[in-house]
């Protein structure tokens, strides 16, 4: 059974930081493109960060770039998404997934991805 589970949400003030963490079980993340995605109410589900097979390549959505951190660690089979400088509108419940159903591609989005966790939330306060 393959499962995805998130770790490292949390309440934090603005301008603060947060590792969250996603662990692979029942299948190695080695070969597979990882993301992390999440979604605020009443909005829809956004691509944050994306790491290719490799690790070689990654994609961040604008509002994100120059804060946020995503690496991968296939001996470990995790992805970590490192966040820093906080902002209230980072405020969401952020989701760890897994293009397992191909290998050695890419893609932002969420469609492409057939392995989710639970999702974690993240609240920024300000």
């Amino acid at each position: 059974q393959v499962q995805l589970v998130e770790s490292g949400g949390g309440l934090v003030q603005a301008g603060g930081s947060l590792r969250l963490s996603c662990a692979a079980s029942g299948r190695t993340i080695s070969s597979h493109t990882m993301g992390w995605f999440r979604q605020a109410p009443g909005k829809e589900r956004e691509s944050v960060a994306v790491i290719s097979w490799s690790g070689g390549r990654t994609y961040y959505v604008d509002s994100v770039k120059g804060r946020f951190t995503i690496a991968r660690d296939d001996a470990k089979n995790t992805v970590h998404l490192q966040m820093n400088s906080l902002k209230p509108e980072d405020t969401a419940v952020y989701y760890c997934a897994a293009d397992f159903g191909r290998r050695w591609a890419m893609d932002v989005m969420a469609s492409s991805y057939d392995y989710w966790g639970q999702g974690t939330q993240v609240t920024v306060s300000s």
